[in-house]
């Protein structure tokens, strides 16, 4: 059972590693297993994320509202999009594409906690890290994010999709795609963050409604708890948008492919010696 005091920290967690490439998922997971804290599980972890959405959702206000804007008003002329904003809005629906498919696809093993497993997501911390490093040694950095196109897009979105991994890191593994297709690291890092806000949205709400429907049955809604986890993932999560694009005008992501090779490295050893399970 989630307590107040737990809800909070682990929501405070989503939001400080949602943003920076360094998996939420493997921190929600490995956090709970250290300190002897009940696994908060898949449908709790999604729905705070709810939290950092909204943070995206205000950080990037005039931004979404360019954009959706611009596309909403191309579709009502009947017109193809053709602004950069309303292209861009275009973009980041296509790009949503892939997660939901693979979503819906590999749900029940997903939520069966069958990668789960702390080794399991040591690895992919570790591994997906070296991806990290590798794409910021031979990324060009030439190209703005209003050159993206289709092919972009669908790379990216495939991408994305990875980060249903616990340890894969949803923002790492797009920002990694990013660079690989010489996108300056400013500029992969924003698309990003607007390319979480449809997946996080559907996922939360589709988690929440999961959540909520096993809690009435207990007779035990966890709606408060749940609010707390939320705010503090919002919190969170605003700060950390502002750092992380500030932080990647002027230095690379080595620092944060080195801790998650510690984090992954330090798991395994304290699963060997039986301090987590």
């Amino acid at each position: 059972m989630i307590t107040f005091f737990q809800s909070t920290i682990l929501g405070i967690i989503q939001g400080l590693t949602e943003f920076l490439p360094i998996s939420s998922t493997a921190h929600l997971r490995i956090v709970p297993a250290i300190l002897k804290w009940d696994d908060p599980g898949t449908a709790f972890s999604a729905v705070l994320q709810l939290g950092t959405m909204l943070a995206v959702l205000i950080y990037f206000w005039k931004d979404l509202l360019k954009i959706y804007g611009a596309l909403l008003s191309d579709l009502f002329s009947y017109k193809k999009p053709v602004s950069n904003e309303s292209k861009l809005a275009f973009w980041i629906l296509l790009g949503t594409i892939p997660i939901c498919i693979f979503g819906l696809l590999f749900k029940e093993p997903l939520e069966a906690g069958m990668v789960r497993n702390l080794n399991l997501i040591s690895f992919y911390l570790i591994f997906f890290g070296l991806l990290l490093f590798v794409s910021e040694m031979i990324a060009k950095q030439n190209r703005k994010l209003s050159q993206i196109n289709a092919l972009d897009v669908l790379m990216i979105g495939i991408a994305q999709a990875f980060a249903l991994i616990p340890g894969a890191s949803r923002s790492g593994v797009t920002l990694f795609a990013g660079l690989l297709l010489g996108f300056k690291r400013t500029d992969a890092a924003r698309f990003s963050f607007l390319l979480s806000v449809p997946a996080v949205l559907l996922s939360g709400l589709l988690e929440l409604n999961t959540l909520f429907s096993g809690a009435l049955q207990e007779c035990t809604p966890p709606w408060d708890k749940l609010f707390m986890g939320v705010i503090g993932a919002y919190l969170a999560g605003y700060f950390t948008i502002d750092f992380l694009l500030k932080f990647l005008q002027t230095h690379k992501t080595y620092v944060f492919v080195v801790y998650r090779i510690l984090l992954g490295v330090l798991v395994i050893y304290l699963n060997h010696i039986g301090v987590v399970k």
